[in-house]
């Protein structure tokens, strides 16, 4: 409880690409007192790792919305947060959750461009070698379980389901959130410009902020207590 009795407000933590819930277990530790953290679990990896992971963006919204407000209770205040792929999954859940009784008070998004930008740069359809050389490249990032053969077998098909489904993406709908966005980049992210990473301001009908935090485009990966002070600060001024 917080201040007055008062459960604290929820960050819901959406997974990049590849990425599970326990990325964000971490933060936790990082966030006690300011928010309940809730990681967003996705089909094809950690616990639901025998079920078949999403190829849809908005389809995978509309069938984990029912488990993600299981997950934070109804009237629960909510504050959503997503990088690259999760940015545009939480983007849709917003759409969602508006309609379930659950007070979405902002959206964070991170290292991605506007909801309406078609990905130029693709890996989708590419061999597996060329497909992972190629994330690498975006990212500017490695993760070391893929040098591992038994963790690739099983990383490398959901990474790729993932992938087509950030690259595929088409908004459900062209109405605008009410919610504050924040967008956060890497200021050195080579994948998403400032410029792209601005185009949330016309998501929303609220209040919008942009912000960069030292980092390529996986600057989250050591950056968390620079994200969580953020997402306060943001938060404190829209108060």
């Amino acid at each position: 409880m917080t201040e007055y009795g008062r459960e604290p407000t929820a960050l819901l933590c959406v997974p990049f690409a590849g990425a599970g819930a326990s990325f964000f277990h971490p933060w936790r530790a990082t966030a006690a007192g300011r928010w309940r953290v809730v990681p967003v679990e996705l089909p094809g990896r950690e616990r639901r790792i025998l079920e078949t992971p999403y190829r849809n963006v908005v389809e995978a919204a509309k069938n984990s919305v029912d488990d993600i407000v299981a997950d934070l209770g109804e009237g629960t205040p909510t504050v959503l947060f997503g990088h690259s792929l999760g940015a545009v999954l939480a983007y849709e859940l917003v759409h969602l959750l508006s309609s379930r009784e659950v007070p979405v008070e902002r959206l964070v998004v991170s290292g991605s461009p506007g909801p309406w930008t078609q990905r130029e740069r693709r890996a989708t359809g590419l061999p597996d070698d060329e497909f992972l050389a190629r994330v690498e490249e975006f990212a500017g990032f490695r993760h070391e379980a893929l040098d591992h053969p038994e963790m690739r077998e099983l990383i490398l098909p959901v990474l790729q389901a993932d992938c087509e489904m950030h690259e595929n993406y088409v908004p459900s709908t062209d109405d605008r959130v009410s919610v504050p966005i924040c967008s956060i980049r890497g200021s050195s992210d080579g994948l998403v410009d400032a410029e792209q990473a601005r185009q949330w301001r016309h998501a929303t009908t609220g209040a919008f902020s942009y912000a960069e935090i030292p980092g390529d485009h996986m600057y989250l990966v050591d950056r968390a207590r620079e994200v969580l002070d953020l997402i306060e600060a943001e938060s404190a001024r829209g108060r």
